[in-house]
């Protein structure tokens, strides 16, 4: 058959592994979200990356399915032939709202299960429920991506670089990189207006992190992703819902953290942990650049957000230019790592998105 040339078959994803994962990840996204907030959550707007879902095998997307109250069905082969629909009284609670937006590499490779999901929902709004346990009733668009050929955001410097003509920048090129919606048909339009109404009366934000070898401070793209919705919200004149961070490293126990918390324990468990730092200087001048990128994320996440507290820049300080022996590493074997770190927190307390307590970071800026 050729299935052995490829290592995913793109029309077997979600797999029934992945869909039972899913469904765990939507229940504890719930959880959090009640126990937050007290009540379910009327709409959900859920991230969708296309290399998180080739290593899940869909996990992400069942995910999104299970909280709208569907699931996939599948044919002997494996491959997903369309989906079932659950009522009600099986969920035990209203059907989630779900908002999908994209990336690049999702729409392209899993254009199928953009198409799936819009008839999923098609097929809810023509269901006799009651409004408050279907919201599909009401049909709009609901799965947005980048204009076809797009990938990534494209906000270049934006992110870190500490004006609010920078951040607005950002925001509006998060919008422009979601503003195409697509259908049952699998056609991309243009809608902004659509994207912005769904954004509008979104109750929370959902990221899953499947890499148990990474987090959101070694990669620029998660502050591109979950602060550039922060930065798109206020170019709307809106506050943030609650962004969800839902760690599924481990399958066996999904945590879903708020977005806050999610960069403090990133902070204090890695960045700022004087082992992961020796661990850094014993790879030389890569272990330098390493140092000052783990400072341009967070300065974005504070940038985008608005919402990274000061403490955790005192401990990232500490641990870098507070410590003379990390200062000689870098000015022997990566001068510029160093340059960029004193100039990144220079620059943050410039912009007011750094103000430190610590008399010794004082006395050393």
């Amino acid at each position: 058959t050729g299935r052995n040339m490829f290592a995913l078959d793109p029309r077997a994803v979600p797999t029934r592994a992945a869909h039972a994962q899913g469904v765990k990840l939507a229940e504890e996204i719930l959880r959090r979200h009640l126990q937050e907030q007290g009540d379910w959550p009327k709409s959900l707007l859920v991230d969708l990356w296309g290399s998180a879902t080739m290593r899940t095998a869909g996990e992400e997307f069942a995910m999104a399915l299970h909280l709208a109250g569907l699931a996939p069905l599948w044919e002997e082969s494996g491959r997903v032939s369309g989906f079932e629909i659950l009522p009600p009284a099986l969920l035990g609670r209203p059907r989630i709202d779900v908002t999908l937006r994209l990336s690049g590499l999702f729409r392209d490779v899993f254009a199928h299960l953009a198409q799936l999901f819009a008839a999923g929902a098609q097929a809810l709004a023509a269901r006799e429920e009651a409004p408050g346990e279907n919201p599909y009733i009401t049909q709009a668009p609901r799965i947005f991506a980048p204009r076809p050929g797009q990938y990534g955001l494209q906000m270049g410097e934006a992110p870190t670089i500490f004006t609010d003509e920078a951040r607005a920048a950002a925001g509006e090129a998060w919008l422009a990189g979601a503003s195409w919606s697509i259908g049952t048909d699998g056609v991309a339009q243009e809608t902004p207006e659509a994207l912005r109404a769904r954004l509008a009366g979104t109750d929370g934000f959902v990221h899953a992190q499947d890499l148990p070898e990474t987090d959101l401070l070694l990669a620029a793209d998660y502050a591109t992703q979950e602060g550039g919705i922060v930065a798109a919200l206020a170019q709307m004149g809106l506050n943030a819902p609650p962004l969800y961070h839902l760690d599924s490293t481990r399958p066996e126990a999904p945590r879903a953290r708020l977005l806050g918390e999610e960069i403090a324990r990133v902070v204090r468990a890695r960045a700022a942990n004087p082992a992961w730092v020796a661990g850094m200087r014993r790879h030389g001048f890569r272990g330098g650049a390493e140092l000052a990128a783990t400072l341009d994320h967070l300065a974005a996440f504070a940038n985008l957000t608005r919402d990274v507290p000061g403490h955790l820049f005192d401990l990232y300080f500490a641990a870098t230019l507070g410590e003379p022996e990390v200062v000689a590493f870098l000015q022997a074997q990566n001068p510029a790592a160093l340059a960029r770190l004193r100039d990144v927190f220079s620059r943050l307390r410039e912009a007011g998105l750094w103000a430190t307590r610590n008399n010794e970071i004082l006395a050393s800026l």
